[in-house]
């Protein structure tokens, strides 16, 4: 186990940082008997509202229950890994509780993925089942699986299944990027998910809440929109369609008095320039995945005003949500806008060379508590890598190690300030670089590729690969497509006869930047 020391600057920041983080919480119970107890306690409330459908808890609780004992005649086993491929609806969150309630963890996957993607996902993770509600579609694209579809029941769904479901249980996996080829698989506990919603910090969760599920199911922020609804007694809001409209957007928002919601910051950034009114009605906008645009916080809240806007940051290995900054009046033009403070019941260390860093001393960051993941599913030697046991300020902690450099203000705030390695975050989406270039490599017609991040002139954030090969573009995104979600293929694919090198001998970003031609 190491250790981390720290000098007396760094112990005392270290110690405000965390200071009152850890609040009590059902640290003993799992989503099952949470949301079970909140059918118990007002059965008639509204749970979930999509168009003109609404369901109570107790019409959930109902249809759960028909579903999960479908599934346990069937055979699924508690800890059996349960795939998912539902569209946005009532019957998706249906599916995932029914898949809880067996005492089973859901995976959730999206149909554009290409196969080859999906195969490796459901081996990593042992998966031989999934439930949809496209079963003719995923029938033959899975035949090692057995298909079961959403509208398959069995019993009146009055009892709930007797399983009983531990907090250290897994809930669900969320696949994410993998720098080698291959995607990472995290998964997380029921404790970490009841962490996330149970007396939130960054936003107001409890019966009066009404949450809008607008992420997909495969992100996780989806697991703040739909729990922090339905372990707390309020409404979640499923966004209808696939695509989002601003002006859909908004309309969803005021008809059903939307309390809370969660934008990537591209998506924040398009509705502030596009139509700002849209969350005019909201109490509470959350935004993060990558780094904020400063004018269009600014304009955000000279619009909204103060209190409303908060900036979160986490990544899947802490369950979605490890920091937040409460945007409370105009920010500093000369840096980025910090990433704030610990949410409840999650611990920040910045670490450097083996010790806490003092303030002002750029460090990995590094995080603690109940949120975190047990590991990489299959994965040893990358979770060895990344959960590393240490003991600090003599207490015997796991930290995870983020990648992410950042300070710590004398306030306690932290502010990113870039990462160790080449990930990245697109829409929202996090991107190992070397995994799009490893894909483009195994083509045998390249023989160099390098994978970057280009801003476009309205400031997107596109990936952008430049290749040695005497293939075309359109051979070469053919060749990823049948590899890599969507999300993860290049905008732009340049073939080039060679690749600028520096003078030490590394491929130069910036002269192939700089010969670009314009990117819209």
């Amino acid at each position: 186990m190491k250790r981390l020391t720290a000098g007396p600057g760094a112990r005392a920041v270290h110690v405000l940082a965390n200071v009152d983080t850890s609040v009590p919480f059902p640290s003993d119970s799992s989503v099952k008997e949470l949301f079970e107890h909140r059918v118990r306690q007002n059965g008639a409330a509204t749970a979930l509202v999509h168009g003109e459908r609404r369901m109570t808890y107790a019409q959930l609780n109902t249809s759960a229950n028909r579903l999960a004992d479908h599934l346990l005649h069937r055979g699924v086993q508690p800890g059996e890994v349960v795939g998912v491929c539902v569209r946005r609806s009532c019957e998706l969150v249906v599916t995932l509780l029914a898949i809880i309630k067996c005492g089973a963890v859901y995976l959730p996957f999206d149909p554009s993925w290409p196969d080859a993607r999906l195969h490796t996902m459901f081996g990593i993770a042992g998966c031989a089942r999934v439930v949809t509600d496209q079963p003719d579609v995923l029938t033959p694209r899975l035949p090692r699986c057995q298909v079961v579809a959403t509208s398959s029941s069995d019993g009146d769904g009055t009892v709930n299944p007797a399983l009983a479901v531990l907090p250290e249980d897994i809930a669900y996996i969320n696949f994410t990027s993998g720098s080698t080829g291959r995607p990472k698989g995290v998964p997380i506990q029921h404790r970490s998910v009841v962490r996330l919603v149970h007396d939130a910090r960054y936003a107001r969760l409890d019966e009066r809440t009404v949450t809008l599920l607008l992420a997909p199911v495969t992100f996780d922020a989806a697991t703040f929109e739909i729990w922090g609804a339905l372990l707390n007694g309020g409404t979640c809001v499923l966004y209808p369609g696939g695509f989002v409209r601003l002006s859909e957007l908004g309309r969803v928002v005021r008809r059903h008095s939307v309390s809370t919601v969660f934008l990537t910051t591209a998506l924040f950034n398009t509705m502030v320039d596009e139509d700002i009114d849209a969350l005019s009605s909201v109490d509470t906008i959350l935004t993060g995945g990558e780094a904020h645009s400063l004018p269009h916080i600014e304009k955000a809240l000279a619009h909204y005003g103060t209190g409303r806007l908060v900036s979160v940051y986490g990544p899947t290995e802490c369950t979605t949500f490890a920091t937040y900054y409460p945007l409370t009046g105009p920010q500093p033009a000369d840096r980025p806008l910090p990433i704030g403070r610990p949410i409840q019941n999650t611990r920040v260390h910045v670490v450097r060379d083996g010790r806490l860093c003092e303030p002002g001393e750029t460090g990995e960051l590094c995080l603690s508590g109940p949120g975190l993941s047990p590991g990489y599913a299959g994965m040893p030697e990358a979770t060895a890598r990344r959960f590393v046991d240490y003991v600090v300020d003599g207490v015997p902690e796991r930290l995870y190690h983020t990648g992410d450099l950042v300070y710590l203000q004398t306030d306690g705030v932290l502010v990113f300030q870039g990462r160790d390695d080449d990930q990245v975050k697109i829409n929202g989406h996090r991107i190992e670089l070397g995994e799009v270039r490893h894909v483009l490599a195994g083509h045998p017609e390249v023989r160099q590729a390098f994978v970057t991040v280009h801003v476009t002139g309205t400031g997107e954030r596109v990936l952008m690969a430049f290749v040695v090969s005497d293939g075309t573009s359109e051979t070469l995104r053919n060749h990823l497509a049948h590899r890599l979600p969507p999300y993860m293929i290049p905008a732009v694919i340049e073939i080039r006869e060679s690749l600028p090198l520096s003078t030490h001998g590394k491929v130069d970003r910036q002269a192939l930047l700089s010969s670009l031609r314009p990117v819209s």
